[in-house]
């Protein structure tokens, strides 16, 4: 079993997400079933084959979150430090060649949303930038070049 570690917030939101699933979109689906059930002939029921589908859909996407819970470890974000950027963190940072500003929170797989700022340890922008301190460059490879972030402001 492969620990996974997530805010309270991360693990307030799994959860959410399978009360959702079980109490909204299970029901939602089982009584498209039996409505196709309900025309007859299942052999020719396209409507019937596509419910079952999205059942199995749903059905796995309901045993993954389920399992995601079982290996979830909540990390007391207040005994991290913000000496440098790791797991957790939020990192305001320029970009060096526009003078943009953005803030990111580096956060695991399963709780990251661009939309909040919130990317995943796993991708590029995370990988350059942990490690680093205030006042430190990360030259970042993309896939467009390598951009320069100048770390600005690590906090919780």
């Amino acid at each position: 079993m492969a620990v996974t570690y997530m805010t309270e917030e991360g693990l307030k939101k799994l959860k959410e997400e399978l009360q959702f699933l079980e109490t909204v979109e299970r029901p939602r689906i089982i009584a498209a079933i039996a409505e196709a059930r309900e025309k007859g002939d299942l052999s020719e029921n396209a409507e019937y084959d596509a419910a079952k589908e999205a059942q199995g859909a749903l059905e796995t996407k309901i045993a993954i979150l389920k399992s995601r819970l079982m290996e979830a470890r909540v990390l007391d974000t207040s005994s991290l430090n913000t000496d440098e950027v790791k797991l957790f963190t939020k990192v305001r940072v320029r970009q060096k060649n526009t003078g943009m500003e953005k803030t990111f929170q580096l956060v695991t797989e399963g709780e990251a949303n661009i939309a909040e700022g919130k990317i995943s340890i796993s991708t590029p922008i995370a990988k350059g930038l942990l490690g680093k301190k205030v006042g430190e460059v990360a030259q970042i490879q993309v896939p467009v070049g390598i951009i320069e972030f100048e770390i600005l402001e690590i906090s919780l």
